[in-house]
């Protein structure tokens, strides 16, 4: 397969974004409010969306582009201790839903990356998360997935193949931090 080949279905399937907009808008909108509300942003995924959500915590937390105040952001992939910790003693499919229990509050919006949107620990965390009130969202591919049937929204990538909807979830993350630039710089 040629680069031109991988690029071309790049860009077709971020092309297809644009049917998103009024969705990733409202998801601006709500991780504004919610930061203003002294709410945070609690970022989860495995493998590639493990750190793409590492990623945009820190975006959020340090800066995209602009300067401007921190705005909370949270990823909990980040600690290998209670990673480790809990999935030696517990479960792994329980990894996240812990740690919601622990960090998050109502005013809170969790976001869980999954390419498939069938991640057991993604799924668990975001049941937890409503539990508490806060509100959820699902990232993945076109199906949805299980997510699809648990989150509050669920942000599905029009594709099945796992590098192109995590180059888009990327994409509106990346979006969405520079959304938050313009909406908290001074």
């Amino acid at each position: 397969m040629s680069f031109l080949a991988a690029l071309q279905r790049h860009m077709e399937t971020l092309s297809k974004l644009q049917g998103l907009e009024s969705e990733i808008q409202q998801l601006a909108s709500k991780v504004e409010s919610s930061i203003r509300n002294g709410g945070k942003v609690i970022f989860m995924g495995n493998g590639g969306s493990a750190a793409d959500s590492q990623h945009l915590a820190a975006e959020f937390v340090v800066r995209y582009k602009k300067e401007r105040p921190t705005l909370a952001a949270i990823a909990l992939t980040t600690d290998t201790s209670i990673l480790t910790a809990h999935s030696n003693d517990y479960s792994f499919d329980t990894v996240f839903s812990r740690q919601v229990e622990a960090l998050s509050r109502p005013e809170d919006i969790v976001i869980g990356l999954s390419t498939s949107g069938n991640s057991a620990n993604v799924i668990d965390a975001l049941k937890v998360a409503k539990e508490i009130g806060c509100y959820t969202y699902a990232w993945t591919g076109e199906t949805g997935g299980e997510l699809l049937h648990v989150a509050d929204t669920t942000l599905r990538i029009p594709s099945t193949e796992t590098a192109r909807i995590q180059e888009a979830h990327m994409v509106v993350g990346h979006w969405l931090c520079e959304a938050m630039d313009e909406r908290f710089s001074s």
